[in-house]
């Protein structure tokens, strides 16, 4: 096991003594099980590549309120996903 030194703000702290006292553990446990959760979930998502995303360039499309969607490229996939 490595040693690592972190700084966390107060109120974090606080809800980690919590938790660590109600699960019955030490705050550096809680934080350990946290990261390892974390970082393994990332690590089981596939990358994406170019065949993800076959839908690009697929049709035309009303730009709307976004015109000219080159330049506004990120609301407009936003708008687009929350549908």
């Amino acid at each position: 096991m490595k040693r690592a030194q972190i700084q966390i703000e107060e109120e974090v702290y606080e809800l980690l003594r919590h938790r660590a006292f109600r699960e019955k553990k030490s705050i550096a446990g809680v934080i350990r099980e946290i990261v390892k959760k974390d970082v393994s979930k990332s690590d089981r998502q596939r990358n994406s590549s170019v065949k993800d995303f076959t839908f690009i360039g697929a049709s035309r499309s009303k730009q709307g309120s976004l015109k000219p969607v080159s330049e506004r490229h990120d609301e407009a996939l936003e708008e687009v996903f929350q549908k």
